[in-house]
């Protein structure tokens, strides 16, 4: 975990399940530790090759959100494996109540007086788990003068079984993390309109009182002046 004097951020890297020809995606979660409103923006040195959803947001007091990245379909892999893409996290105060909509980029400009906290993410890879091994069979029932056709028929049996189960394997998993990347997004999206309608909730709060002032100030400057009427006609 990063932790900052507005947010702490979770995790401290972001770690892709690389595979040829597939989507991987990686969720990272803001914490706001301060009570005020926390505005951020997500940056990369590599914007053609992620997907950041939402990019930029509000993280009420005391609250929590996420992002998800997604990282496009590799088409070949690095000989070493290492990838040198980093990600950027910029926070910073904003106005009390302010909501998605009012987040500009100029908000975050380096401006003197502004407290604004900058993270920096790197980019790991983590190979995808290779099929699991089958088990050699038992020489108790194999006969010791079986001729080389005999073996290579049987080579190639067992080449046949393990393509078999090894097809449904990569299904599966490609399914998995279909759904993972899926459900993954609906969270994302849960949760950010969520947030939106507690800070739309936040809003009305504080119209209602606004026009609850008003409305008693209307009825006492009324009052005061039916008052004064009413002297004026005992006077008289």
């Amino acid at each position: 975990m990063v932790i900052g004097n507005l947010l702490d951020i979770h995790p401290t890297e972001l770690k892709f399940t690389f595979e040829l020809r597939r989507q991987a995606s990686c969720s990272v979660q803001l914490s706001n530790k301060t009570d005020k409103f926390v505005a951020f923006k997500v940056k990369t040195t590599n914007p053609k090759k992620y997907c950041v959803r939402p990019n930029s947001g509000v993280v009420l007091p005391r609250a929590t959100c996420g992002f998800t990245v997604t990282m496009q379909a590799p088409k070949e892999a690095p000989h070493d494996m290492q990838c040198r893409d980093k990600f950027l996290i910029q926070s910073i105060v904003a106005p009390y109540g302010a909501t998605m909509k009012e987040i500009t980029p100029e908000m975050f400009n380096k401006e003197y007086g502004k407290t604004l906290e900058e993270f920096k993410l790197r980019v790991v890879y983590i190979p995808a788990n290779p099929p699991s091994p089958i088990p050699e069979e038992s020489e108790e029932g194999s006969s010791p003068t079986a001729s080389p056709l005999e073996d290579r028929h049987e080579t190639s049996s067992l080449f046949d079984v393990t393509r078999s189960l090894e097809t449904p394997k990569k299904k599966s998993l490609e399914q998995t993390w279909s759904i993972i990347s899926e459900l993954t997004e609906e969270k994302t999206l849960a949760l950010q309109q969520t947030q939106t309608l507690s800070q739309e909730l936040d809003l009305l709060r504080r119209e209602v009182r606004v026009n609850r002032s008003n409305s008693y100030f209307l009825l006492l400057s009324a009052l005061v002046g039916l008052l004064g009427i009413l002297v004026g006609y005992s006077i008289k």
